[in-house]
């Protein structure tokens, strides 16, 4: 017969077994670590070269703005213009060295009719220099 610890033998045990779960952590640990990437403590940085004779600034070229208001009119640099006087301006700048970029810039509650009119007339022109500027407006206005 064994002997029993202050327990009648027909008792059932009330102490949780804690040995599987400690066995499923220790796993989990052992694969938690094999899983983690090798950390390099080799930082790699491209350190500027002294150089006696820097290259010279670069000039930013010009830049033309057109933007659509809020009444739907589109403007040139401020200045109001219909669509044909716009591939007038549109044509002029194509043919400039260099060619100086252009700027959309269009207002979040214009008409969207509006604003496609104006990129469709800025398309048809070919110009390559084009960007979007202001878009952060945008970015709670959906909200």
């Amino acid at each position: 017969m064994a002997m029993s610890a202050g327990q009648d033998d027909g008792e059932p045990i009330m102490d949780m077994n804690t040995t599987p779960l400690i066995d499923v952590m220790l796993v989990l640990l052992v694969m938690f670590i094999i899983t983690i990437p090798i950390q390099t403590h080799a930082v790699k940085i491209n350190l500027p070269v002294n150089n006696p004779n820097p290259p010279p600034l670069i000039i930013k070229p010009e830049f033309n703005t057109v933007s659509v208001d809020l009444k739907n009119n589109i403007t040139w640099n401020g200045s109001p213009v219909d669509l044909a006087t716009l591939r007038t301006y549109l044509d002029t700048t194509k043919t400039m060295v260099p060619e100086p970029e252009l700027h959309i810039q269009p207002d979040p509650y214009s008409r969207y009719a509006r604003v496609d009119e104006m990129l469709s007339v800025i398309k048809r022109s070919e110009v390559s220099k084009v960007g979007f500027v202001g878009n952060e407006q945008f970015a709670n206005f959906a909200k």
